[in-house]
């Protein structure tokens, strides 16, 4: 074991328990930065008897970067780490950062859920965080947002963790050099058009050891802490007056939360739940939707104390085949039959549906359920996950909201007692 990896062990190890032999996969770009997280990664993995992959994504934008992800994933194995590389095919245009994050993230997680990895470490550093933090007070964020990036977070798939978050770049570019490695350097980390470029520029501080980016970061960090208290403050407040229910659903009476800032954070986090939404709402339109105890907010609509999906926001139906994602709140594990389409149940189909068959749940509960059925037989009855009883079906259906579930809320569990 190379004892200069060994130091930023304490940082993976507190994102933790990871287990005997854990399945850490890891984003590497090529970059200095995410090469030497692989480098971390490796020796951790075999210092606990686990094993790392590699996904190495090549975005398709630039003509040379499937070489360079093939370079990227040779470097890797050269070295006994075990790569993959995901092709994407991005297209130039507008908001090309931000595709690429999201393609991506996206790509990455899906092998962690294919694959069983489940934790996909990530190669971002202080500098990064600051340049985050200062990226986003320039839009104006909250507090939430001026937290920065979490160290640890929660997605369907798998942990996204961050475990440098705290480490300069200089640490990790030394970590190279004495590997003998020369990284690949991506141009558009130098283009001025980019905002984040700019901002970092501004810091004047390449290696991240200064003390404004130190402070930057410092200050991400009581953000972050702050942020956290409150997610608890607001998951203490639900588990008091609210009902959660894994059909992705919730009840929830006019007033019980209150009207005070907690007790919008609570209902914030709620409608982000219900919605499928990776962000809450914002906090204005939060207040307003509490104030009047009912209405409409991302597609979430709140009457009579049931907030309930509405089907007029869902996504199109999808094939209803295994691993399936389907508005941003469900996915699909097993085998339906051929043919079926995953989707809304619907307004038609749930005023169809006896009283018995119901639950005593309301028809416009039930019209935002996630149901299977086949286009090519509509005399055949839609199978509604939910109101199934017993394991007797070949697939089953996983509530798995895209911003993750509620942080400290303890309340929310599945049929078979699962979070």
């Amino acid at each position: 074991m190379n004892p200069a990896t060994a130091d930023f062990f304490p940082a993976l190890a507190a994102l933790g328990p990871f287990g005997p032999a854990p399945r850490l996969a890891a984003g590497v770009s090529g970059g200095p930065h995410s090469l030497a997280l692989a480098l971390i990664a490796q020796d951790f993995c075999r210092a606990q008897g686990g094993s790392l992959l590699a996904l190495v994504v090549d975005h398709g934008f630039r003509a040379e970067s499937a070489a360079e992800a093939r370079w990227t994933a040779g470097t890797l194995a050269a070295r006994g780490i075990a790569a993959r590389v995901i092709s994407l095919g991005l297209p130039r245009g507008a908001a090309l950062q931000e595709r690429a994050r999201a393609g991506r993230m996206a790509a990455m997680l899906s092998v962690c859920a294919s694959d069983g990895y489940p934790w996909l470490l990530l190669g971002q550093h202080r500098l990064d965080q600051a340049e985050t933090l200062l990226f986003r007070a320039l839009r104006g964020s909250g507090e939430a947002g001026l937290a920065g990036m979490a160290a640890a977070r929660a997605a369907p798939e798998a942990m996204i963790l961050r475990p440098l978050l705290g480490t300069p770049p200089a640490a990790l570019e030394a970590l190279l050099a004495a590997r003998g490695i020369l990284p690949l350097r991506d141009p558009s980390n130098d283009d001025p058009r980019f905002a984040r470029v700019r901002l970092r520029r501004s810091l004047a501080d390449p290696g991240g050891e200064g003390q404004g980016t130190a402070a930057l970061a410092e200050a991400a960090r009581a953000f972050a802490r702050r942020r956290a208290a409150a997610e608890e403050a607001a998951a203490a407040r639900l588990a008091g007056v609210a009902r959660i229910d894994p059909a992705g659903w919730a009840f929830l009476p006019p007033g019980a939360l209150g009207a005070d800032r907690v007790a919008v954070a609570s209902l914030a986090a709620l409608v982000r739940l219900l919605s499928g939404d990776e962000h809450a709402p914002s906090t204005a339109a939060t207040r307003a939707l509490l104030a009047r105890g009912e209405g409409t907010l991302h597609g979430v609509h709140w009457q009579g104390g049931w907030l309930v999906r509405e089907p007029v926001a869902c996504a199109p139906p999808v094939p209803a085949l295994d691993g399936a994602a389907w508005d941003g709140r469900w996915r699909l594990r097993g085998h339906p039959p051929d043919g079926f389409l995953l989707g809304a149940l619907g307004a038609a189909r749930a005023g169809g549906l006896d009283r018995k068959r119901r639950r005593g749940w309301p028809a416009r509960l039930l019209a935002g359920l996630p149901a299977l059925w086949h286009p090519g037989d509509p005399a055949a009855a839609p199978s509604i996950p939910a109101l199934e009883d017993g394991p007797g079906t070949p697939f089953r259906l996983d509530f798995c909201p895209a911003g993750g579930a509620i942080s400290g809320y303890k309340g929310l569990e599945n049929k078979n007692g699962e979070r």
